[in-house]
């Protein structure tokens, strides 16, 4: 055998090695870079994406954190207002109550002081008829002067 022989026939044989290579084996090879370097590349986009989607949502958050933060403030303040009113007509009821105790008071006592007067006025003119009697020595009709000393205590 001679070397060129083999030579020609290696490099044949490597010819069509490389031949049925680059017809069947390599497509399938760069149809899988392809696809893996595309789907690397949308994860790649995707976690931009993500990214982006959190700081977006991490600012809406943020946005309703402190717009929920204004209405409990809101509401709050609301209430302190709403609390402070309560008080404030609590307060005037106790006062107008207070007043129509003070009123009720004064009526009583002025009542009060009616009848006192009415029984010290009986009690006057019926000391003015016992001691009438023990001046005259005689028996004095209540009866018949009941309307002078009626009178009389009256004009006191």
């Amino acid at each position: 055998m001679n070397i060129n022989l083999t030579l020609i026939g290696q490099s044949i044989a490597f010819a069509i090695f490389v031949w049925f290579c680059v017809k069947y084996v390599w497509p399938p090879i760069t149809a899988a870079m392809e696809a893996r370097q595309k789907k690397i590349a949308d994860g790649l986009s995707a976690a931009d994406r993500a990214s982006l989607d959190l700081e977006l949502a991490q600012e809406k958050a943020t946005k309703e954190l402190q717009k929920a933060k204004e209405e409990a403030a809101a509401l709050i303040d609301q209430a302190n207002k709403r609390a402070a009113q309560i008080v404030e007509a609590s307060k005037e009821d106790a006062r107008s109550e207070g007043e129509k105790l003070i009123e009720q008071a004064r009526a009583e006592i002025q009542q009060e002081r009616v009848q006192a007067r009415d029984a010290l006025r009986a009690e006057v003119a019926t000391l003015a008829v016992a001691g009438a009697e023990k001046i005259l020595e005689t028996s004095v009709d209540a009866k018949a002067h009941s309307e002078m000393l009626n009178k009389l205590a009256a004009e006191l």
